[in-house]
């Protein structure tokens, strides 16, 4: 199961993941920690996206520390039991972080586009049930998937070019059958993959349609802010899937096997947590001008000196914006 024949490559290739792995793990429980603690950030967007980190260190974490373990021993075998559980954890982790982007858009829609009703559709109840509903896809999707690929014995090699159970890696050496059902399948997660996609997509066209037609450049930076990190997320998730799904599947140790399968394993939860960062960091920026984008909304009620933009019942529609979608 390893890709390295060197035994040198081999220590080399377990360092590098174990400080991928450390890093991703300390970035990912901050967020949490942070999002936890701080009530401040009480808010959908951070509810959001604190799942997110959770589901990045999952993913991560059923990878890399058994790669790292075979890459220092020396070992290069995996149990079947072993290698189904990582399977099934992996595209659990994977479908349910791919649902939440869909709810993540549609969180930002309703916020930049109908600030006015946002805290009213967009309740602590709604956000539970649409996480819950994001599992329970998840863990659907993920059970048959699994079962499907594992239900039949493999019939050509139990060889795998790969650090961990990649499903070309697991389908090159499956059955005939399993394959068929397996390419069915996939033609089925395809068919309802591209509507997600299109609503994600769609909901974006309209938050930056609404967000050039304000006249506030101020409110206009802080809608886009808050969206650049979930389009940045959002981006890394889709250019990880396809590298996943159209990489070829190797049939013999090479660099760029490796490489590619640490790019769409590694590198979005390593990353993530970088961009939340830098989110944060905008937000105390903000907050140590004197705008504390929570309140915003709350003040703008009781003092307005502006001119109205565009229109709003409130005071600018601009100006809603700006202090509702952080929430």
């Amino acid at each position: 199961m390893d890709v390295t024949t060197s035994r040198e490559l081999q220590v080399l290739q377990g360092v590098l993941f174990l400080v991928i792995y450390l890093g991703a793990l300390t970035g990912n429980l901050l967020t949490v920690t942070v999002i936890m603690t701080d009530t401040r950030l009480h808010s959908p967007m951070y509810f959001f996206i604190s799942n997110m980190a959770l589901l990045d260190l999952g993913s991560i974490s059923v990878v890399v520390p058994k790669a790292v373990v075979n890459s220092m021993t020396g070992r290069k075998t995996i149990f079947l039991t072993e290698c189904t559980a990582q399977f099934f954890l992996y595209t659990l982790f994977a479908a349910v972080e791919f649902a939440l982007l869909v709810v993540m858009s549609y969180d930002r829609y309703m916020a930049i586009c109908h600030p006015l009703h946002y805290g009213l559709i967009i309740t602590p109840s709604l956000c539970s049930q649409a996480t819950a509903g994001s599992w329970a896809s998840g863990l659907v999707y993920s059970a048959v998937h699994t079962g499907a690929l594992f239900r039949l014995p493999f019939t050509k090699t139990n060889v795998i070019q790969q650090f961990f159970c990649d499903v070309p890696q697991i389908l090159r050496i499956s059955s005939p059958n399993v394959q068929l059902f397996e390419f069915i399948l996939v033609i089925a997660s395809i068919c309802f993959a591209l509507p997600c996609a299109g609503f994600i997509f769609i909901s974006y066209i309209n938050i930056f349609s609404t967000v050039l037609q304000m006249h506030s450049l101020e409110a206009r930076n802080k809608a886009i802010s808050t969206c650049i990190p979930q389009l940045a997320i959002l981006f890394l998730f889709f250019i990880a899937g396809s590298v996943a799904v159209l990489g070829p599947s190797a049939k013999k140790p090479s660099l760029r096997n490796l490489l590619t399968a640490m790019f769409y394993t590694m590198v979005p939860p390593f990353v993530n947590p970088i961009i939340y960062c830098l989110r944060n960091r905008e937000i105390n920026a903000e907050r140590s001008s004197g705008l504390d984008l929570p309140n915003l909304e709350k003040r703008t009620e009781q003092s307005c000196e502006r001119p109205c933009c565009l229109h709003c019942a409130l005071c600018t529609r601009s100006s809603t914006q700006a202090g509702i979608s952080d929430k």
